[in-house]
């Protein structure tokens, strides 16, 4: 922990005095208490972290951009997590995590970004389907999109046009020896309402696909009356070819009321068992079918207040969020966040489902905190 900590000191130092500029750092500050209602009441749980999201750019010259982020977690109770790389001490256990760590070249006509970046497609709200990279779970509200180590090159023969070449190394790490590159193509179109994404990849041999997977994209939106968005991905094993079972598809629409203090949002997803969002083939649902709703409402500049659910059609389980945020001062937020379990079993002593307290461990997830940014 502590070389690793030195090391990114020297970095952030000798980086200024390599390059003859000042370093922007830039990032978020998060307290949270947590409380767990356990599935088996009486048992109730809690838990503290400190984290830190520190965001570090550095421009040597006018074309080139190296850009960093870290995260930094001190945590205890409940919040202790078990991952690879958490320092467990008598008070606390610690984590620091590398996040980011790329550069970027802007040319005339084409830019290039090499390293530990963000690769994210689609226009997906929620489910992002297209996002293959790096899956989104909406019951996870305090996670952050992991990076890939990868690069991109995007050219723009005009200003509605992009064309992006791009290539990832095995999205399991555990993959180097037996294939799991991934290399694709991706081209975005721009109209004045309108946005369209096409995208193709494959992903080369793995354990349980020999001749490689192929993953093609589709993703739409459009600024109407209200917001319109649809994204899907279907992955194509040549191996086992298995119909509308490979395709992960989500359509939805938002819409602000009230001079956009009430903004309102629903996304439906369509989860197939071997698909990109499937539990066990990179995604963590386990219906075909699920629909997420929210309602954001704007009190005033300062506090708003929102609540949401995520519905599963098969099993009949649900999981309601309600948030509240507070802002006392420019960049200071006070926030809460809650979270219910439930099922048929919970209400009525009928079947488990994937959302239910049975299933999560625990009736409710109630996360009070503060929020900094800088």
């Amino acid at each position: 922990m502590k070389l690793r900590f030195n090391f990114f000191v020297v970095l952030v130092l000798g980086g200024s005095f390599l390059f003859a500029a000042e370093p922007e750092l830039s990032g978020t500050i998060d307290s949270t208490v947590n409380y767990t209602v356990q599935r088996d009441s009486p048992y109730h749980t809690f838990g503290i972290e400190e984290f830190a999201n520190l965001r570090l750019r550095i421009r040597p010259r006018n074309n080139v951009t190296i850009n960093a982020a870290f995260n930094l977690a001190a945590m205890s109770g409940n919040l202790v997590s078990s991952a690879p790389g958490v320092v467990p001490g008598d008070n606390y256990a610690a984590a620091m995590e590398l996040e980011r760590l790329y550069f970027r070249l802007n040319g005339e006509y084409i830019d290039t970004e090499a390293g530990l970046l963000r690769l994210n497609f689609g226009y997906g709200q929620v489910w992002g389907s297209s996002d293959f990279l790096t899956q989104r779970n909406p019951l996870s509200f305090n996670a952050r999109p992991r990076g890939v180590l990868g690069l991109s090159s995007s050219f723009y023969p005009n200003d509605t046009l992009k064309l992006m070449f791009f290539a990832s190394a095995p999205i399991d790490i555990s993959q180097w020896t037996g294939g799991g590159f991934v290399p694709g193509l991706s081209m975005d179109k721009h109209w004045d309402r309108a946005s369209l994404q096409a995208l193709y990849a494959y992903e080369t041999r793995l354990e349980k696909a020999d001749y490689g997977l192929h993953r093609f994209g589709l993703s739409l939106k459009a600024d109407l009356e209200l917001g319109f968005v649809a994204d899907a991905l279907y992955t194509l094993n040549p191996d086992d070819i298995d119909g509308i079972e490979g395709l992960s598809a989500g359509a939805g629409f938002d819409y602000s009321f009230f001079g956009g203090d009430l903004f309102v949002l629903f996304e439906y997803l369509y989860n197939g068992a071997s698909s990109a969002t499937a539990a066990g083939f990179g995604g963590s649902f386990m219906n075909h079918h699920y629909l997420y709703g929210s309602a954001l409402y704007r009190v005033n500049e300062h506090f708003n207040f929102g609540v949401s659910a995520v519905f599963g059609f098969e099993d009949l389980s649900f999981s309601p969020i309600v948030t509240i945020n507070y802002e006392l001062q420019q960049g200071f937020t006070l926030n809460l966040n809650a979270r219910f379990c439930l099922d048929q079993n919970d209400l009525f002593d009928g079947k488990v489902g994937e959302m239910g307290s049975l299933s999560t461990g625990a009736r409710a997830i109630i996360n009070a905190g503060a929020r900094l940014r800088f």
